[in-house]
């Protein structure tokens, strides 16, 4: 059995309505064709999703640490993440030195 579509079918207008249509659109001020340059520049939105992508990128882990070192770093504010992981990384740098 055939379905039957819910959905008004759709009109196109003809040629001279096409042609008031883009009149009248045309002498709008407000909605103005967008120049070649505009649509050049334009990007798929999927392109603008999410994060920047990182030149350094980190790993996601599951630390335990101790209470109190939790609660002085997030006692900073926002941000306290990478503050601790700046603090880490200093620790590394210089209890890595003359190891290599």
């Amino acid at each position: 059995m055939a379905k039957v579509s819910k959905r008004p079918a759709v009109a196109m207008p003809t040629v001279e309505e096409d042609k008031a249509i883009t009149a009248a659109a045309r002498s709008d001020p407000d909605a103005q064709p967008l120049t070649p340059k505009q649509l050049k520049e334009m990007v798929p939105l999927r392109t603008l999703r999410g994060r920047p992508k990182s030149d350094n990128k980190k790993l996601l882990v599951s630390v335990r640490y101790s209470p109190e070192v939790v609660a002085y770093f997030k006692s900073t504010g926002e941000g306290w993440q990478s503050r601790m992981d700046s603090v880490l990384r200093d620790y590394v740098a210089r209890h890595s030195r003359g190891t290599h």
